[in-house]
């Protein structure tokens, strides 16, 4: 008799005096229905932030901080998931607190999706080229959250994403990580996510 699979979702509502975020995910792709609650406000037009929608896959990413908007749909889409993502944050002190929560946020909807890890491949890698960066992600699903994130950057932000805020990517999951990049900042960033969402397909 064959075992039913189970269905591998999770939705976050995470609200507090800096950030208001919801979250909904699906590791296995799919239709996806957003997360119900308004905390957030109203929606905005989402042709401004990273959006993508096919049988296969639902993406609708709104940080309001447009580089991790990026960085966040590669990861969704090279790990086959399905993510709907809004942050609201105090970025008109700063970015830390809307990339740290969002990063916690995402890492708890991963920990929630993939319930028990039994029977998982407790660790992997992957590398994935972009122009003249070559990224490595190797991650190791240890239930002690920990990252090293060694891009080669020389300079302070990758967009409006301030660059030391890139840490938490590995930091808010329940992992440790190695997340390597190349020579261009934008391209080396953009693969480690592309690399990590290749390790992240083969959960």
């Amino acid at each position: 008799m064959a075992t039913e699979k189970r269905i591998r979702t999770a939705t976050i509502n995470r609200d507090t005096n800096e950030t208001k975020i919801n979250l909904t995910l699906n590791l296995d792709g799919g239709p996806l229905e957003p997360s119900t609650s308004t905390s957030n406000g109203t929606s905005e037009d989402p042709s401004a932030h990273a959006t993508q929608s096919s049988t296969s896959q639902s993406i609708t990413i709104d940080t309001g901080i447009g580089f991790l908007d990026h960085m966040l749909h590669a990861l969704a889409k090279h790990a086959g998931w399905s993510l709907h993502l809004r942050t609201r944050g105090d970025l008109h002190i700063d970015d830390h607190h809307t990339a740290e929560d969002t990063f916690i946020a995402l890492g708890q909807a991963v920990k929630q999706a993939l319930g028990t890890i039994s029977g998982l491949a407790r660790f992997g890698y992957a590398y994935a080229p972009l122009d003249e960066a070559l990224s490595r992600a190797v991650v190791d699903l240890s239930n002690r959250p920990f990252s090293v994130v060694d891009l080669g950057l020389k300079r302070e932000k990758l967009g409006d994403l301030s660059c030391e805020m890139l840490p938490h990517w590995g930091g808010g999951y329940h992992a440790c990580g190695l997340f390597e990049g190349g020579q261009r900042s934008s391209s080396g960033g953009e693969r480690v996510q592309g690399a990590r969402g290749r390790v992240a397909d083969g959960l």
